[in-house]
């Protein structure tokens, strides 16, 4: 189950989605958010899916990660799913039973929620999987950077850094964890069966240990960095300068006609 979790991966390649300047990528991403929700209808939806799995398949990302992703929330789905079922009684009775009724009305209703979620998952991860840690941190303190006239400039560059940070350790906490797990099981350890109560204590042998050494982590962090003379805030240099270039504004044109698109059908349909 650890390793299925791929939040905070990136996986290189050559693709356009891979070339898109990070900023413009995490402004794309919430504008793209706030358009899943506009979606009032299964047209519109379909389009937001339609694109959505087009940028999958230009990203050149296989698509196990997206599978990984989707895994991780499948069980909020089905909870969302049957919520959805139950609670929605419009059109015709498929199936009644005591107090549990199911229409046709919920059942469209768990099928246009679930597709939401799923868009959601994979156009977040694509992000992720296409945009490095550094290049992400730094996307969100140049569109923060505004911040600096009201006093909040180097906040910005201290939040930007631990974000980095809790980024480029996601990877590597994760797979502390599975060597430790693994580690655990081979002990005699038995984490898979028995009572909810009985997990929960048998996670207690892989905490202690996966917090001291994130702690040691930290602390060795903390000194190369000190060793490094490392300051941040102002007069910082960036090895790579953010410029936004032909295939940016062309994305950016694709994203627009397709959010112009959503609002057409929501007014047609």
């Amino acid at each position: 189950m650890v390793r299925d979790v791929t939040f905070g991966q990136y996986f290189p390649a050559k693709s356009i989605i891979h070339k898109i300047d990070p900023r413009l990528k995490l402004l794309l991403l919430i504008s793209f958010i706030v358009f899943i929700f506009v979606c009032g209808n299964a047209f519109s939806l379909a389009l937001m899916g339609a694109f959505t799995v087009a940028l999958v398949v230009m990203s050149r990302v296989p698509i196990r990660l997206f599978l990984k992703s989707i895994k991780a929330i499948i069980i909020v789905i089905i909870l969302t799913s049957i919520l959805n079922a139950l609670y929605v009684d419009t059109g015709r009775v498929v199936f009644e039973v005591w107090i549990i009724k199911i229409t046709t009305g919920g059942i469209a209703r768990a099928a246009f929620m679930s597709s939401r979620i799923l868009i959601l998952i994979l156009a977040s991860s694509l992000l992720t999987y296409t945009t490095t840690p550094t290049a992400l941190t730094d996307a969100i303190e140049r569109l923060l950077k505004p911040l600096r006239f009201i006093g909040l400039g180097e906040a910005v560059h201290v939040m930007a850094m631990m974000i980095t940070i809790a980024l480029r350790f996601i990877p590597t906490l994760i797979e502390e964890t599975d060597k430790i797990m693994s580690a655990q099981k081979a002990r005699g350890a038995d984490m898979d069966s028995g009572s909810l109560l009985h997990r929960v204590k048998a996670l207690i042998p892989i905490l202690i240990p996966l917090l001291i050494s994130s702690v040691r982590r930290a602390y060795d962090l903390a000194d190369a960095m000190e060793c490094r003379c490392y300051t941040g805030g102002a007069g910082r240099k960036r090895m790579k300068q953010l410029h936004l270039v032909a295939h940016d504004y062309v994305s950016l044109l694709v994203c627009i006609i397709c959010f112009a698109g959503v609002i057409g059908l929501n007014i047609l349909f």
